[in-house]
């Protein structure tokens, strides 16, 4: 997500080796009762890609049906990643996902087989993968290139005239996917989407797939889940999102959960007075950021940083909290020294777009708009958005701009399937009770739809992804359940199963420190991206586990694993 219920789909029998083909259109919900058919997958070859940090890479591409419901027309080319399983024993493939959706998942296999414990992750074939029209894969989708060059009009509209800016470029880019993609637009949505990891199941030749899906990447789980449950080993899902509301009404609720993360960032920087020097009350630094705000509206800061950039600088301080320092280094720099650079700095670093951006944008819009059913009416968006702002200002405007063309999207839309489930084995669910991008609430839902799955919380975690970034409580119980298959389970009643205790919040470093010493912070993340992709309402958690939070590493290599997920899961531009 930037980051809303139908029947289940009958699957076939289970054939290693084959792919079923389910009856309806390649997104329906409703099975027909005909038999299904199906197509012999060839076998996966693979190369070597291996770079510096993760040297046994292997590289492999499948093609599949771009309708599903066609498996004899047109194919599409999936990139994929592997590192391959060492282990005597081997417990299959294990299929990963960053979320987005947009996001690539091709850099996802190295990171998470060096993340995990090694005797964990040699028995695995971890498996990453670009998802249909994603970095690699082909066709790769780029609606309009350049769509978030800056500076681009306040998101807040000031009046008519500003609001018809918006709509007209929301318009301009949808219009611009159908006019280039209208053949390929109707197969960019999430069932088309797990429907290829089935295929790729098939070309590995595994009777069931083992998963782990951030984000996005959790919806795109329970939805293979609903289609082909006795295809499912262990599914293990970071960062719900809540499958109620895909996906207008989940965008709202990222609004109001975004605004209380900045809130929380603010209340960090005022405790930090001493070396950022804005303020001692949260309201006094907040307001500080909105004047800010308001200056760059009259001046972008270097040519290139106006409100809307300054919100797309921050925004990744929503999903992680390791990027305040340096965010809170720039913000003081440029109100209290009146030096606009190390924002720049920052913007370029966490903000600005590029050809990935681009591309993982078109998907993310492909797959939204086509997934579910979105208002048609821009008057219900103004009002919705009018009403958010209201009460949580931060993001909300920006947000509903970058979901705006799903209002006028040229593929009609789909009716989501319902992802509740009773047929699996358990299914881990890990959560931090204050993460914005996917509100805790999403996790407890899942839970409760899915019957015999296990919830781990992360208490106060305010981080999106919560599993390889440095909680050893948490890594701790994906570890165990990827090794064994065993989850937690909670005394009777209780809301969780287990939890753990969040990590220590961020160190305050000083303005001149970060500027000169992390000002390149996210360009190492995206070599570090480059070198792993290479070829290739918070609820009260209740539980008789409990685990901690607390490092047992040093926190350097805490704080850097937290950096290299969150790099991978895109939650920088």
């Amino acid at each position: 997500m930037n980051p809303r219920a139908g029947m289940l789909i009958a699957a076939g029998a289970l054939v290693a080796g084959t792919v079923t083909v389910l009856p309806g259109s390649s997104s329906a919900a409703a099975a027909t009762g005909s038999e299904p058919t199906t197509r012999p997958v060839a076998p996966l070859t693979w190369t070597d890609c291996g770079t510096k940090a993760y040297p046994k890479l292997q590289c492999g591409t499948l093609r599949v049906p771009l309708n599903h419901d066609a498996p004899a027309g047109r194919t599409i080319a999936l990139a994929l990643t592997r590192v391959a399983h060492t282990a005597k024993t081997y417990q299959g493939p294990l299929l990963v996902n960053p979320g987005g959706p947009g996001g690539s998942g091709r850099g996802m296999a190295g990171y998470v087989a060096a993340a995990l414990p090694a005797k964990v992750a040699a028995e695995y074939d971890v498996i990453g993968f670009d998802p249909r029209g994603v970095g690699k894969s082909e066709p790769a989708l780029d609606c309009r290139p350049g769509y978030f060059d800056p500076v681009r009009p306040d998101s807040v509209p000031r009046g008519a005239e500003d609001e018809r800016v918006g709509v007209e470029r929301a318009q301009a880019f949808a219009k611009a996917c159908g006019d280039k993609y209208a053949d390929v637009l109707p197969y960019i949505d999430t069932v088309s989407t797990a429907r290829d990891m089935d295929s790729i199941r098939a070309a590995l030749g595994a009777p069931r797939l083992n998963y782990l899906g951030y984000s996005y990447g959790t919806y795109l789980g329970a939805v293979y889940a609903r289609l082909y449950p006795e295809r499912v080993r262990r599914m293990a899902l970071d960062s719900v999102v809540n499958p109620h509301g895909v996906w207008y009404e989940d965008n709202i609720a990222q609004d109001y959960a975004f605004d209380t993360r900045q809130k929380d960032f603010m209340a960090w920087v005022a405790r930090n007075d001493a070396t950022y020097r804005l303020g001692t009350a949260p309201e006094a630094v907040e307001a500080a950021w909105y004047r800010m705000r308001d200056d760059l509206r009259a001046e972008a800061a270097g040519g290139k940083v106006g409100p809307g950039e300054l919100e797309d600088t921050f925004l990744p301080g929503g999903y992680y909290d390791g990027y305040w320092p340096r965010l809170a280094a720039a913000f003081s720099s440029y109100v209290v020294d009146r030096d606009s650079t190390p924002l720049v700095q920052a913007y370029e670093d966490y903000g600005q777009a590029d050809a990935a951006t681009d591309n993982g944008y078109s998907v993310y819009t492909s797959v939204q708009c086509r997934d579910s059913a979105w208002p048609r009416d821009w008057s219900v968006w103004r009002k919705d958005s009018w009403d958010t702002y209201a009460k949580a200002p931060f993001s909300t405007w920006n947000n509903a701009w970058y979901n705006a063309p799903c209002a006028f999207w040229p593929v009609e839309s789909l009716t989501p399937p319902d992802v509740t489930n009773d047929q699996l084995s358990p299914m881990l669910i890990l959560q931090a009770t204050d993460d914005a991008a996917t509100p805790y609430e999403g996790g407890v839902a899942l839970h409760e739809m899915v019957r015999g799955s296990s919830l781990v919380v992360e208490q106060g975690g305010g981080n999106h992804g919560v599993t390889l970034a440095g909680n050893d409580c948490m890594d701790g119980h994906l570890a165990a359940y990827l090794a064994t298959g065993t989850v937690p389970r909670g005394a009777e009643g209780a809301e969780a199963d287990a939890v753990c205790a969040t990590l220590p919040e961020p160190k305050a470093e000083k303005a001149a420190k970060t500027a000169k010493g992390e000002a390149t912070a996210k360009g190492e993340e995206k070599e570090k991206g480059k070198e792993k992709g290479k070829g290739e309402e918070k609820g009260k958690a209740e539980s008789k586990t409990t685990g901690t939070g607390t490092r047992t590493r040093e926190a350097q290599p805490v704080a850097e694993a937290g950096t290299a997920l969150h790099g991978l899961l895109g939650h920088v531009r």
